[in-house]
């Protein structure tokens, strides 16, 4: 499943991403940082081969674009581990990256906010094609997932329910800022973030809200512009 969010800030054409591959096998963090070069060029690429060392990098980098991570590395306790990871980084968006391709643990792994899971049966092209997607601001899921069960689309939140009280607190300074007019690169300046990283949080904002551009996010926030989590 390839669900598209059709925006005017389009995350394949950004240069010098910040990319964390976490795997414990260095054959597969070797393939993954090649699929990852032709999707990003100019991409900074990180690697880790347990939990401590991701734990460790997210602690020191603050400005992680982009995490492929494998859930059965030492110090992993799967989804344990994983739901861990995006209550502590909730801005890094992650792609979760296993040999497992059970419908359960597809499920598990989308309830808690990811934006894609590859299995590592995934062919090359089809990888390439799905990190692209999420780099855009997308999210990939397997499509034999839906195949065998088409209720798999429940894990993924709700864009359209979403409140502010949703939204982490880097998303909420894009928003206000992106309210007040200011571009990309001027957000950037604003909140010392690099034009890719703020595209980045771009993305994410408007596939948390639903929208497709500037304009309905700004009208979105229009609704709420009282709400407390701004205060």
């Amino acid at each position: 499943l390839m669900i598209h969010s059709s925006h005017d800030e389009n995350l394949s054409t950004t240069q010098n991403l910040v990319i964390l591959i976490a795997d414990d096998h260095a054959l597969v963090r070797g393939g993954l940082a090649l699929v990852v070069a032709m999707a990003s060029p100019d991409c900074k690429v990180l690697e880790a081969n347990s939990y401590d060392q991701v734990v460790d990098i997210l602690s020191n980098e603050p400005d992680i674009d982009l995490m492929m991570l494998d859930l059965m590395m030492p110090g992993m306790e799967a989804h344990r581990s994983l739901s861990s990871i995006r209550q502590r980084w909730p801005d890094v968006p992650i792609i979760v990256v296993s040999v497992r391709d059970d419908i359960d643990s597809i499920r598990t792994a989308m309830a808690t906010g990811v934006s894609g899971y590859i299995p590592k049966s995934l062919p090359p092209n089809v990888t390439l094609s799905a990190i692209k997607l999420i780099l855009e601001g997308g999210i990939y899921v397997p499509p034999h997932v839906l195949n065998f069960d088409n209720n798999v689309a429940t894990s993924i939140p709700d864009t359209q329910k979403i409140s502010f009280t949703e939204l982490t607190r880097r998303q909420q300074d894009v928003l206000k800022l992106m309210q007040s007019g200011l571009s990309n690169q001027n957000i950037g300046d604003e909140l010392g973030l690099t034009l890719p990283t703020v595209k980045m949080h771009v993305s994410a904002l408007f596939k948390k809200l639903g929208v497709k551009n500037r304009t309905e996010a700004v009208a979105f926030y229009a609704k709420h512009p009282d709400d407390d989590v701004y205060t």
